[in-house]
């Protein structure tokens, strides 16, 4: 019998006893557009994979435990030293395990790539409005993966229990202290009394392998399952529309594509995991509290958030018996859950500025946005001055400059940038408008002068194609709400601050150079 006879009577097996050859027949021929952009997601995806598996490997032989030992291991310049049995297994891991530190480096470095993957996913579909009616929840889901991310990362970077992980856990535990009234009872809680206690690893290894991966796993599924149910986005183009979906079947196209990119991503991963050194732990030494290391810097994804803790300046509030440090509770938690508030509602802030109810499917570009574009590039700059403050200490040594230099600079910069960048990317996005808008009026400059009768000279200009002119032009302009305050009794409508904001806001954000309309082509054609 041949393989695919085998493989026949297998599938007529299956198929008689739970019926499904035609969801199969047409779920495997479900078409999706293809754009490299999309492939975001799935570098997101397949890093979650290598994640899981090497992790798992590391399970193996990490002890969870803050017991006190005396290292005896292979590294020699540790020998005899008090350590935890955390740190002490992570050595041996390194050291002893085959292929042991390999495996820690590709994990480590598989985090990093992981949530680079999930924040330029997550741009991409901000700045490209995949985001809109009716992906509400999945972008939502989109901000909690995101979310969990970051604590996942920073818990499992704090598990070996060097001094530099140690330096880390410090900094969490004196944020959670910062909380009004609850906070010291939580610290005691989170790390089973006084810092930094003999539960504190244990617990954080639980959340870490079990907890954790267990809420992605089923964000991750309820995304997919969303993408499958509600369609993918696709970029406007000739014979695309919201209601059809142009481009390649899943089976064998995609499946194909997905098994060699998935190999890919592991490669590079891999290749990284060899030749790039990452968290040398060895090197920081077993945590003590009398200790903190010089140049300590977290994951580049927590270093935004340690930066603006850094240039808080020192304010205390002291009521009812209580001190309340605005310098650790102000950036540590409510800049950070303002930040993500606003993310998670955007969608819905921006359906109620522009009253759009309808469903999208068609992404934008985006110039073509340019309030919500510039409003991402204002986020981006925050987010970039306050992670060039997290490494304040580093740049003050590799550029001879003092930590005040940049600290003051970072204040002032995190103030006036984004702003800056604000209006500096919405110009930039109105001139683009423009600059298309001429490109299908007069079309494509071709460098070559030609000189009229009259001693006049005129550079030549090329018509584009019919599908790019369309490209340029089928974008939607929508028009400012007009939000009367009175009605048409000249009765005073209620909500009138309300509605005189979403007036203003809507103004604002229909702002754009008019597309080319028809009229417009027939009037150049007439010259």
């Amino acid at each position: 019998m041949t393989v695919e006879a085998r493989l026949g009577t297998v599938a007529n097996y299956v198929d008689e006893r739970t019926g499904g050859a035609a969801w199969m027949k047409k779920n495997l021929q479900k078409v999706f557009p293809d754009h490299w952009s999309f492939l975001l997601g799935e570098v997101a995806l397949y890093s979650f994979v290598i994640l899981l598996l090497s992790g798992t490997f590391l399970t193996f032989w990490f002890d969870p435990s803050q017991r006190e030992v005396i290292y005896d291991g292979s590294y020699e310049p540790l020998e005899g030293l008090k350590m935890s049995a955390a740190y002490a297994s992570t050595l041996h891991i390194s050291f002893e395990v085959r292929g042991g530190l390999l495996m820690r480096q590709i994990h480590h470095w598989a985090a990093l790539i992981f949530m680079a993957a999930i924040v330029a996913h997550m741009m991409r579909v901000f700045f490209t409005g995949a985001f809109r009616k009716p992906r509400e929840g999945n972008w939502i889901i989109g901000i909690g993966l995101l979310t969990l991310g970051i604590v996942e990362g920073f818990l499992g970077y704090s598990l070996p229990d060097d001094l530099l992980s140690g330096t880390g856990i410090r900094i969490a535990e004196a944020i959670i202290q910062a909380i009004p009234v609850v906070g010291s009872y939580l610290a005691y809680f989170a790390f089973g009394g006084a810092f930094p206690g003999e539960a504190f690893i244990p617990r954080i290894y639980t959340v870490h392998v079990l907890l954790l991966p267990g809420a992605f796993l089923a964000l991750i599924t309820v995304h997919l399952m969303l993408v499958w149910y509600q369609k993918h986005t696709q970029f406007p183009g000739p014979g695309r529309t919201e209601k059809n979906v142009v481009g390649y079947p899943l089976m064998p196209t995609y499946m194909a594509k997905a098994g060699g990119f998935f190999f890919i991503v592991f490669g590079v991963t891999a290749f990284l995991g060899a030749v790039a050194s990452i968290n040398p732990i060895w090197l920081f030494g077993p945590y003590t509290p009398g200790q903190i290391t010089a140049g300590s810097q977290p994951d580049w994804y927590m270093g935004w958030l340690d930066g603006l803790v850094r240039m808080a300046p020192p304010i205390e509030t002291h009521a009812f018996g209580h001190t309340i440090s605005w310098n650790i509770l102000i950036p540590g938690l409510i800049i950070p859950g303002i930040l993500f508030t606003g993310m998670a509602l955007y969608p819905f802030i921006e359906s109620w500025i522009t009253g759009d109810k309808r469903e999208h499917h068609l992404l934008d570009r985006p110039r073509n946005a340019p309030n919500r574009t510039a409003l991402g590039a204002m986020s981006l700059t925050f987010v970039m001055v306050t992670l060039i403050n997290g490494g304040n200490d580093i740049i003050a040594t590799h550029f001879d400059l003092s930590i005040n230099q940049i600290m003051w600079g970072t204040r002032f910069g995190v103030l006036i940038l984004p702003p800056l960048a604000f209006v500096i990317t919405k110009r930039l996005c109105l001139s683009l408008q423009r600059a298309d808008r001429e490109l299908v009026l007069h079309g494509r400059e071709t460098g070559t002068l030609l000189r009229l009768p009259h001693g006049e000279f005129v550079e030549v200009h090329e018509p584009i194609s019919p599908e790019k002119a369309y490209f340029l032009t089928s974008h939607e302009q929508a028009p400012a709400l007009e939000l009367p305050e009175v009605d048409g009794r000249g009765v005073k409508r209620a909500g009138v601050l309300r509605n005189k904001l979403r007036s203003r806001m809507s103004v604002a954000n229909a702002e754009a150079i008019p597309k080319v309309s028809v009229n417009d082509l027939k009037e150049i054609e007439h010259h």
